[in-house]
């Protein structure tokens, strides 16, 4: 083959690689290449004179050359197909110009094993009421979950049997609703913490953990459970605590749960920390229940009698002088 209007003199070049010792190769393959894609179309002898030049550089260079070749005329629609053959790649179907590569083998995502359900988890799905045992297990359950599971948790207890609190009274609830804006808006997490206690019966440790979850779900609940407005929650959440209340998302996330919290869901996650504070109360004071005092009388040593009952023994009578007479 004579001259070579996509790169001429490259046999010459060749001649004077192999006799100066340079390899060029890999850059012949990229400079023909370049010059090939440059134009949108070819002709019958151009095509020839690519396939045959490319076809003797493509075998001859490095890999990183030939996948920076590969990745060139994968994208570029008028590449010859002994070349896409070359090169490992492959059109779709007859009718698509473009090249496309080998698909890549996908592998089924690994599903999470499944957990066991807890007895706690069992129980709310049951008919067995809320023992002090079992409400401690749920409020444990709930604290620690995730954000997700938590609203799971809460959408699940509106269609358990389990039994409600009763409804906080309207005239005490409204007076509490107010008092709890006033303190979030000064910030007031302490006040905020006792009114809620003295509002929903609660202890402070448990009022402290609902305020100060970091999550703002039991928050949710007990707001709900007094029946505070949406707009009025959404203002406590943004002062209560600035640096949760600067997010939009935190916001927007708690908002949208508390709309769709019914207000079952809120009075039995309730009766669970009331229920929690029942199970602590029982163990710290275990000692002194009537059963352990029961046990304790029957493992007490029996009281000996004496040897002698009073009025067995004659009366020794002695004298004023105590010599018996």
């Amino acid at each position: 083959m004579t001259a070579t209007p996509l790169f001429p003199g490259f046999d010459g070049l060749m001649t004077l690689s192999r006799r100066e010792g340079v390899d060029i190769r890999p850059t012949l393959l990229r400079v023909l290449t370049d010059l090939y894609v440059q134009a949108n179309s070819h002709s019958g002898d151009e095509e020839r004179q690519f396939i045959e030049l490319t076809s003797r550089l493509i075998e001859e260079v490095d890999d990183a050359t030939r996948a920076a070749v590969r990745a060139r005329l994968a994208v570029y629609p008028a590449t010859p197909a002994e070349i896409l053959n070359k090169l490992g790649l492959r059109r779709s179907d007859p009718g698509q110009i473009v090249p496309v590569a080998s698909a890549i083998p996908t592998f089924p995502a690994e599903t999470p094993p499944l957990k066991a359900p807890t007895e706690a988890q069992l129980r709310m799905a049951s008919n067995l009421s809320m023992r002090p045992n079992d409400a401690a297990e749920i409020s444990d359950m709930f604290f620690a979950a995730s954000a997700s599971e938590r609203a799971l948790i809460l959408h699940n207890l509106n269609a358990t049997p389990l039994k409600a609190s009763a409804r906080i009274p309207a005239a005490r609830a409204a007076r509490a609703i107010e008092t709890l804006e006033m303190a979030a808006f000064a910030e007031d997490s302490e006040n905020f913490i006792l009114e809620l206690g003295d509002a929903l019966i609660l202890p402070t440790r448990i009022a402290a953990q609902v305020v100060n979850d970091p999550g703002g779900e039991p928050l949710a609940a007990a707001m709900r459970a007094l029946d505070m407005p949406s707009a009025v929650f959404q203002r406590v959440l943004m002062f209560l605590n600035p640096e949760f209340g600067s997010s939009v998302h935190n916001v927007y996330r708690l908002s949208r749960l508390y709309d769709r919290l019914s207000e079952r869901s809120a009075l039995v996650m309730l009766a669970a920390w009331r229920g929690s504070t029942m199970a602590v109360t029982r163990a710290k004071y275990r000692p002194s229940l009537y059963d352990d005092e029961r046990n304790r009388a029957r493992t007490a040593p029996a009281q000996t009698r004496p040897a002698v009952q009073p009025g067995t023994a004659p009366a020794v009578r002695t004298g004023t002088d105590g010599s018996g007479r």
